[in-house]
């Protein structure tokens, strides 16, 4: 299975599933809680047998349980789905989260791709509604953008907090899949601090992002910059990506999406409401441009310093370009996808050892990491 899921727009293919503008990000694989509504009306019966008291009773408490389980679907559903917006860009379609009251919407960078104008359909009325963008941060798949003019009734979402986000958790994923507008689905957090990179294919932004949500959620066009929510009702991530099983030819692998963590939605957004651009990445850099090589075998080998930035952190340390980069810490560096990944664990002004090769012979260098 490729572990580098990627998102592009509509109606296109991802790296990961599909989409170049956006993508479904529902979840799917935890049963109906919808399938105990028959024996919800289950009860204790008319008869007067203790036995039959008894037994109606034993009936009636798992489908007491499955109904309060919907009543709770059904209450975040009532709570979220409000502040969870339709976008359409001149190249697809895909979702948004109301993020407050002046009306910001946070959303994915590849759903606004190179546009700068949308329409939105707010939840309220179904009312369509012009918005322009704020900024878009490419680098961890992030844009804001803003209406023109804030609809009566316009309900932010209330945002969780990544620390409290845990394996096993039932979450509900609402957006647009496929143009279907305010739809919901749902399933659980299957893993935390995945690494994933997006592919430039169909209009993804290419990027690596660390500490991904891993949820079972099928991750269709239309459903990228929706809200991934937990039964408290608080966005936890934002449904981003999906992966794909080369095995059966690049299709979507079930169960397998990517949401990025609330902690880094707030930091972005946060950053370009008030600055109109992301001025602390928080991102590691090496400060350097490549590409990856082969060896005799054709196989990945490393990354080739196509250029150095002068007096960046890879220049600091004595790199140049023509070296071939092959590990970071020791971790295994054979492509600029790998390299990414390795660095996205990594915070600016960490030290780091890089192993690279330079006129065939291996070397290493102490780096300390520069800022993205």
């Amino acid at each position: 299975m490729d572990a580098s899921p990627t998102q592009g727009p509509a109606r296109r293919t991802l790296l990961l599933l599909t989409a170049g503008l956006c993508a479904l990000a529902l979840v799917s694989g935890c049963s109906d809680p919808s399938s105990g509504s028959s024996s919800s009306r289950t009860g204790p019966g008319s008869s007067d047998s203790d036995a039959s008291r008894t037994g109606a009773r034993t009936a009636a408490s798992p489908s007491g349980a499955i109904s309060d389980l919907q009543n709770e679907y059904q209450t975040v559903i009532e709570d979220v789905l409000p502040s969870v917006v339709q976008i359409e860009a001149p190249e697809g379609l895909g979702s948004g989260v109301v993020y407050d009251t002046e009306g910001h919407i946070v959303t994915n960078a590849h759903v606004v791709g190179s546009a700068t104008a949308f329409k939105v359909t707010v939840a309220t009325g179904e009312k369509v509604v012009s918005a322009s963008l704020v900024s878009a941060y490419p680098e961890q798949d992030l844009a804001v953008i803003k209406l023109d003019q804030v609809p009566d009734g316009l309900k932010p979402a209330r945002f969780g907090d990544s620390t409290k986000v845990e394996v096993g958790q039932i979450v509900l994923a609402m957006g647009s899949p496929l143009g279907l507008s305010s739809s919901v689905t749902q399933g659980i957090v299957s893993a935390l601090g995945r690494t994933v990179s997006e592919s430039r294919a169909g209009g993804g932004t290419g990027a690596t992002i660390a500490n991904m949500v891993q949820t079972s959620a099928a991750i269709n066009p239309g459903n990228s910059g929706g809200a991934l929510v937990n039964l408290d009702s608080e966005v936890i991530g934002i449904p981003t990506l999906a992966a794909t099983d080369p095995e059966l030819g690049g299709s979507a692998a079930p169960g397998i999406g990517f949401a990025i963590p609330v902690s880094m939605v707030r930091t972005v957004a946060d950053q370009i409401i008030k600055n109109g651009r992301v001025v602390d990445s928080g991102r590691a850099a090496l400060d350097i441009t490549g590409r990856t090589v082969v060896d005799d075998s054709y196989q990945p080998a490393g990354v080739a310093l196509v250029s150095v930035a002068k007096g960046g952190a890879a220049d600091t340390a004595g790199l140049r370009a023509g070296d071939i980069i092959t590990g970071l810490d020791g971790q295994p560096v054979t492509t600029i996808t790998s390299l990414q990944e390795a660095l996205a664990a990594d915070k600016p002004g960490e030290k780091v050892t890089v192993t690279y090769l330079r006129d065939g012979r291996e070397r290493t260098a102490k780096v300390t990491l520069g800022e993205v």
